[in-house]
């Protein structure tokens, strides 16, 4: 299978298998009703493992991979390693990653910071 690149935009143009307007017009109230029929606890706190998850924080702040790690300064490939789990983290990491679930925009304040 060959692998062609496109851009957001064309993506976007291209016709789709799902319904967008019906993804877009999705209410909290019917994510919550969702969880609760997939026998899920909306109310449930998340564990912590998940939570500094890079990859829920990255999809927390719908950012791509190469966005994120161009944001923490380290190379996609380790990124990938954090999140398929092979690599484990460093304590620092750790650390950061509990500050970009608990305070996102602070923390990608002074990432921006560093990186300008």
């Amino acid at each position: 299978m060959a692998i062609t690149r496109m851009t957001n935009d064309e993506i976007m143009a291209s016709p789709s298998k799902r319904n967008r307007a019906k993804i877009d017009g999705t209410t909290q109230a019917d994510i919550r009703r969702q969880m609760i029929d997939d026998g899920e606890n909306p109310d449930e706190e998340l564990a912590e493992k998940t939570i500094i998850s890079p990859w829920y924080i990255r999809k927390r702040l719908r950012m791509s991979q190469r966005q994120f790690a161009a944001t923490l300064g380290i190379p996609v490939a380790t990124l990938r390693n954090w999140e398929q789990n092979p690599v484990a983290m460093e304590p620092a990491t750790l650390a950061l990653m509990r500050i970009l679930a608990r305070e996102p925009e602070a923390a990608l304040r002074a990432l921006r910071r560093r990186a300008a």
